[in-house]
């Protein structure tokens, strides 16, 4: 502390708040000495994210100044009250106290501007232009548009019910086969409860990063359509790594600009596409997760692909939409393959229909009755079904399909199994004059995105030109089941759970226009045991798979599959899901996997400890964990970064790295050479050549000695946009030599026990030492 005259203050100890974190800590304490209503001292403490340590503290404790300065905070109080004509709030609910948390700490951080760093001046002519500044500006819209003027296209059975249902806050389901066009209509009834001023703006959450880039530049068009031309209001995309998209997101959100894209603020924005986890957090005990709440208060918040989450993640999810409901948000769940238990716990009340497709609402108001309307529907599709074990005849008929002209999709449920696939296929396919390509999780990011270009392109709308000339094989892990617009003539698929072969089929014949093979059909072949001996031991016969999706799971499934050789879409939906997802009492063998799903075994938790380990990260009386350990996700495996090089050097001054395609990035020595945003642009340039492996893949880590003499430390949070994050990731770095191999950055062996290689068709591949 400084004196008046600019000499410091004798005797002060400049650490000692650090106990009680400050001015939120004594905040806190002197609120609840004032008799502050339930809440409001916990909120005032919480303003900068998390709850202060305050524990065995008083307000009129000396370290505190004791009571004369209690004694003065009670004034400031009292003037506040006044100048603002205010008292406390009263009655405050849990969900109230959240968002008026939110709320605090966006004041906080308005107020902290630049617009009232003048103590002398009048504060209360600011305000306006404070918040004008920080982006919070009415959004305008278009008013009166059709769904064709939005789309461009008139409007099918399901999305024109949807969209007369949504009329008010509430929850609302709509299940539908893939490809019906939920999305549009999701989109469209958000439009029209906005444009009646009934919601405040859209967050549309997917599950993946993937499937919300996918959907981001079709979210951008259909902006571009329904708001005013004199509106400056866009979108953001929100997830982990949204930063390193090269195109400008938006303008990031306008107005305000970076102020929105701050990862925490992020919700904030009237409009933004991005993953759950970001809308989870919000019901999470996390670092500002009640920024995230107050920032989704009173919008359309359009949940996609819901089936796909696990009992972690599902009661997260459930306790998100319950928040949701209280703050006045209008939730619309996108699915094609909920059963009926899972709909009565995302909408907490009980259903009874099990027609198909299916639209339940649930308005807010608690005398608004539960709605189930069914969806006729007139796109009808029948599929041929071939359950084998015989791995040999199906690559062999994989083969003649391809060679008749046909497109073919093969799906494994590993990394490994496809890239073996497509090893087994590919020197085949070549002498046929057949094309083949792979795509799965474990590509550099560049790879990955030209890759799935090139495949989408050949499989899609955008190729049917080109489709009659060649067949063609495209082997692929779950990537191939999620928001990609391909359409295959005839499919092979590893055995999965009801639910994801039903997306995969979403994938075969998907549009009744595209052009095909005279010898094509809709038709389907899955690798799968024999039910019996699935039962027996499904560990040993689903092999790999059984890793993948829960044993118990895989032998419901092919229960209900094994009799089938033909199944039609959508009718026959909800009875496989029924079937597959029923609660029954099990016998024999079925009764030890039945156990284990709910309780576990050493290599997994059970669906019991997963719910239990998502109620403690909802726990508000927990510790309150920075946004980096926030677990959306339950794993039992740890992901790890690799940079792939094809080389690397350094003189003196910089160091040069080379990448796969032949593009070279300097990095300087010292970090002062460039500045921060010079900085981020070369890391988000690095991220296009990283690839996620598990622990047991991964090369050797690099000693920090060596990422200093090469400038990678200045690069050393990668893929994290607030970069003084304290949560260190170790960067793990290879370099491919002319066989492909791995080596590290000064020609060291990259692994113990296995041989690393990378191939621009193949992506990260390990290879045990009996298999050389």
């Amino acid at each position: 502390m400084v004196a008046a005259g600019g000499e410091l203050l004798p005797n002060v100890n400049f650490q000692l708040e650090r106990t009680w974190n400050g001015h939120a800590g004594v905040s806190q304490l002197a609120a609840k000495y004032l008799n502050a209503p339930c809440h409001i001292p916990e909120i005032l403490g919480q303003h900068h994210g998390f709850s202060p340590s305050i524990s065995g503290l008083r307000a009129t404790d000396e370290v505190f100044g004791g009571e004369v300065w209690q004694a003065e905070r009670d004034k400031l109080v009292v003037s506040l009250k006044e100048a603002l004509g205010e008292s406390w709030p009263e009655e405050v609910t849990i969900a109230q106290a959240r968002l008026l948390a939110g709320l605090t700490s966006v004041s906080d951080w308005i107020g902290s501007g630049f617009h009232f760093e003048d103590p002398r001046a009048s504060w209360k002519d600011k305000i306006e232009m404070a918040v004008d500044d920080a982006g919070f500006v009415p959004v305008t819209y278009r008013a009166g548009l059709s769904f064709e003027e939005v789309f461009g296209f008139s409007p099918h059975d399901a999305q024109s019910i949807l969209i007369k249902e949504v009329t008010a806050p509430g929850v609302y389901v709509l299940e539908a086969p893939m490809g019906l066009g939920k999305t549009e209509a999701a989109l469209f009834a958000a439009y029209q409860i906005l444009q009646k001023g009934k919601c405040s703006g859209i967050y549309f959450a997917l599950p993946t990063q993937l499937t919300s880039n996918k959907i981001y530049e079709r979210f951008e068009s259909f902006l571009e359509e329904v708001l005013a031309d004199d509106c400056s209001h866009r979108s953001l995309l929100l997830h982990a790594n949204a930063w390193l998209f090269e195109k400008d997101i938006g303008e990031e959100g306008r107005p305000g600009g970076a102020w929105f894209n701050k990862s925490k603020r992020g919700l904030l924005a009237p409009f933004a596409v991005g993953t759950i986890d970001q809308a989870l957090m919000a019901a999470m005990n996390v670092k500002h997760g009640f920024v995230r709440a107050f920032g989704l208060a009173g919008k359309v918040v359009i949940l996609d692909e819901v089936h796909t989450y696990d009992a972690y993640t599902s009661t997260l999810m459930d306790s998100l939409i319950e928040l949701l409901r209280k703050l006045e948000c209008t939730v619309i769940i996108l699915s094609a393959t909920l059963n009926k238990e899972r709909r009565q716990k995302l909408l907490k009340r009980p259903c009874s229909s099990l027609e198909y497709p299916l639209i339940t609402s649930s308005k807010n108001r608690d005398d608004e009755a539960l709605r189930e309307v069914s969806v006729p529907s007139n796109n009808h599709k029948a599929y041929q079904i071939n359950l084998t074990a015989d791995e040999n005849a199906t690559l062999e008929e994989a083969l003649l399909r391809a060679e008749q002209g046909q497109q073919v999709l093969w799906i494994e449920n590993t990394v490994r199994e496809a890239q073996q696939r497509y090893l087994d296929l590919a020197a085949r396919a070549a002498e046929l004059g057949i094309s083949t390509g792979l795509l799965h999780s474990r590509f550099t990011v560049n790879d990955r995105q030209r890759i799935e270009e090139q495949w989408v392109n050949l499989y899609g709308k955008s190729g049917w030109s080109q489709r009659s000339k060649k067949g063609r094989i495209l082997v692929g892990t779950q990537v191939l089941e999620q928001s990609l617009d391909i359409d295959a003539d005839f499919m092979v698929s590893r055995f999965a759970p009801t639910d994801m072969l039903l997306q995969r089929l979403g994938r075969l014949w998907r549009h009744s226009q595209t052009p095909r093979s005279n010898h094509a059909k809709p038709e389907a072949w899955f690798l799968a045991p024999k039910l019996a001996e699935a039962f027996e031991n499904p560990e040993k016969h689903f092999g790999s798979s059984a890793y993948v999706y829960n044993p118990y799971v895989l032998c419901r499934s092919l229960e209900v599959w094994t009799d089938r050789r033909k199944i039609n879409l959508p009718i026959d939906i909800r009875h496989l899901i029924e079937e597959t997802y029923s609660d029954r009492v099990e016998q024999g063998s079925m009764e030890r996997w039945l156990y284990e799903l709910e309780h576990g075994n050493r290599y997994r938790k059970g669906r019991r400890d997963l719910q239990q380990l998502a109620r403690i990260g909802l726990a508000e009386d927990g510790n309150t964990l920075p946004e980096s350990q926030a677990q959306t996700r339950y794993s039992e495996i740890d992901s790890f970064e690799v940079l792939i090089l094809k080389g690397i050097s350094r003189d003196a001054e910089r160091a040069l790295l080379t990448f796969l395609d032949g593009s070279q990035l300097e990095l300087p020595l010292h970090r002062h050479k460039l500045e921060k945003a010079e900085w981020r642009k070369r890391t988000a340039i690095i991220m296009q050549h990283i690839v996620h492996v598990p622990p047991s893949d991964k090369p050797k880590s690099v000693p920090a000695d060596v990422l200093k003499r090469f400038g990678l430390q200045h690069c050393f949070y990668l893929g994290n946009p607030d970069w003084n994050d304290k949560d260190e990731s170790i960067l793990n770095v290879a370099i491919v030599d002319d066989s492909d191999w791995l080596r590290g950055i000064e020609n060291t062996q990259v692994h113990d026990n296995y041989r690393l290689e990378y191939r621009d068709d193949l992506g990260y591949r390990v290879i045990k030492n009996q298999e050389l």
